[in-house]
């Protein structure tokens, strides 16, 4: 039974792990790198944040599609172009991340530390 006081919190620490690190197959881009990318036309930019964060601040290209509206809205989403996801810290566009990769999607970009990383 002492083996379980070992593995029970091992195993919420690596759920917990899963979380917060980034998807496999998902880049992981600066602001800086952004600003850069912020140029292309063929990119696709989503902000995951809430109605209201959207509205009090926002990057111009970016599109609000709120995380938990996401799934109903893929379908205003090409997967043939790149998809850029932000959100206020990087933790919600991650989510986002999985949940398009899971949807099929192949060419997806978080911007690390999002909005608060924005300048």
């Amino acid at each position: 039974m002492e083996y379980l006081n070992f593995i029970i919190p091992a195993l919420l620490f690596l759920f917990l792990l899963q979380k917060i690190l980034p998807t496999k197959g998902v880049r992981q881009m600066t602001t800086v790198e952004l600003k850069q990318e912020l140029i292309k036309k063929e990119v696709q930019f989503i902000d995951v944040r809430t109605t209201g964060e959207y509205k009090s601040n926002h990057i111009k290209k970016f599109k609000n599609i709120p995380l938990q509206d996401l799934s109903n809205k893929v379908s205003q989403l090409s997967k043939e172009k790149e998809i850029v996801v932000i959100c206020q810290s990087g933790m919600r566009s991650n989510k986002a991340t999985k949940l398009l990769k899971k949807l099929g999607f192949k060419k997806i970009a978080n911007v690390k530390g999002g909005m608060s990383a924005w300048n």
